[in-house]
């Protein structure tokens, strides 16, 4: 009975954001707007890595694969997002929405696991400088990346497996613009003590560890910052950090308004608004961060423009 249930589901209705359906219009173009800036300006930020050799750091390695998975979470649910609002088509099929919820999961873990090992990166330049080159080989900065991957895909597919084995009987209605876990568990009509077991257990530990490490690592940067007199080295220490600490700030305030501050008589309004800000604003603030407040990535740019600049003015005459 279960399985047939499993297998009568063919799809989910997406309420999308909590407006009203005259107001759609209004919001597609800032949405749209926002989304576009957040993957041309992570996509720049990859390619001035990538060409500037001078950034071929450990630091903007880490920092690159940062701006694809900000680029490739983002990507997950606002196409969708804007294709309802233009089409009022909210539908979306099972295969579709387990595909969204395992994505979702996938590209927020890695999110936060890439951000902890930048501040893993930042406490070595500002703690250990002597031996940065060192600790933070090629091969480690591989392995983070590669541990950060490995991690986030096990606890995606975890929860997607999870979720597969759910039924799902009548309600298909999903009050949310993408498939979110939570609400999927809501709508069906088996046992989800365990999914929600699992929830609760692996989704803190996903949030809770990588906190405990960023908090570590800042710790010990406060610490070194302040056994330094020279107000030259205070001043080096937090330019070294203050692009990666900001970042931590949005990402992690974005998490904690989402799943840890109390709710209200409109809890899943909040929860909606608050996921939007965490899938969709914090992406698009990232690059701003790192390219407004880093002098290497302006220098960086200013040289890519510069050079666009050359070559334009030496183009032959036409006649």
């Amino acid at each position: 009975m279960r399985r047939e249930n499993r297998s009568s589901v063919s799809g989910f209705l997406l309420l999308g954001l909590p407006i009203r359906p005259e107001q759609w219009g209004v919001v597609f173009a800032p949405s749209l707007g926002v989304y576009l800036t957040t993957v041309l300006r992570n996509l720049l930020i990859i390619l001035l890595i990538r060409l500037d050799c001078r950034l071929h750091t450990p630091m903007y390695f880490l920092l690159s694969h940062l701006a694809l998975t900000d680029t490739a979470f983002s990507s997950v649910t606002v196409p969708k997002m804007l294709m309802d609002m233009q089409t009022r088509y909210k539908s979306i099929p099972y295969a579709g929405c387990t595909s969204q919820t395992y994505l979702f999961i996938l590209f927020a873990d890695l999110d936060r696991f890439l951000i902890t090992s930048m501040a893993y990166d930042r406490y070595v330049a500002v703690c250990q400088p002597l031996h940065y080159t060192t600790i933070m080989s090629q091969g480690v900065c591989v392995l983070l990346v590669a541990g950060s991957w490995a991690a986030a895909c096990i606890c995606a597919l975890l929860h997607t497996l999870l979720l597969a084995g759910l039924s799902f009987c009548a309600e298909h209605t999903i009050p949310h613009f993408f498939c979110d876990l939570a609400a999927l568990l809501k709508l069906s009509c088996s046992d989800t003590s365990l999914s929600q077991l699992v929830i609760f257990t692996a989704g803190f530990t996903a949030i809770m560890l990588p906190f405990s490490c960023v908090l570590v690592s800042y710790g010990h940067i406060g610490a070194t910052i302040l056994r330094v007199l020279s107000t030259k080295g205070v001043c080096k220490a937090l330019s070294t950090c203050g692009s990666h600490l900001s970042a931590v700030a949005l990402y992690y305030g974005a998490i904690i308004g989402l799943y840890f501050l109390p709710s209200s008589n409109n809890t899943n309004d909040n929860n909606i608004i608050a996921s939007l800000v965490y899938a969709v604003i914090t992406p698009m603030l990232n690059p701003f961060i790192y390219s407004l407040r880093n002098k290497d990535m302006k220098g960086a740019l200013r040289k890519l423009l510069s050079k666009k600049t050359y070559s334009s003015n030496w183009r032959l005459p036409s006649f």
